[in-house]
């Protein structure tokens, strides 16, 4: 049965990439995506996914408070952090918040699919 995804990514043009890539792959199904941390919970709430794929830098909420706030309402829900630029310091925030792990945008399809995929094992277990 594929992950359920839901992306939270405000760089519309990387948001609607991955969306797509993601779309290929046969043991992930891309079930919504936002553009703000503060949509974060809403639509987790409205698309029930089993990983939260939140960026750092974010509007309204930045990837440190919707990641609270996604453990907070939906402790089932992994959340994956995957930025282009943070510090090792928000890395360890976004960990401390209740992210599974955190990853580099430049990182290999197959290696950000194989982290979803630990991610949504290491809730469901």
């Amino acid at each position: 049965m594929p992950v359920r995804v839901l992306l939270v990514e405000d760089n519309q043009v990387f948001r609607e990439a991955l969306e797509l890539l993601l779309g290929l792959r046969e043991d992930v199904v891309v079930v919504g995506s936002v553009a703000d941390g503060g949509e974060a919970v809403p639509a987790a709430h409205a698309h029930r996914p089993d990983v939260v794929l939140v960026d750092y830098r974010l509007p309204v909420l930045d990837g440190v408070e919707a990641t609270r706030a996604l453990r907070e309402a939906l402790p089932d829900v992994a959340v994956v952090c995957l930025t282009a630029s943070a510090t090792p310091r928000e890395r360890e925030a976004l960990l401390e918040a209740g992210a599974v792990v955190c990853l580099s945008k430049d990182q290999e399809l197959d290696e950000i699919v194989a982290a979803i995929r630990r991610a949504a094992g290491s809730v469901a277990a």
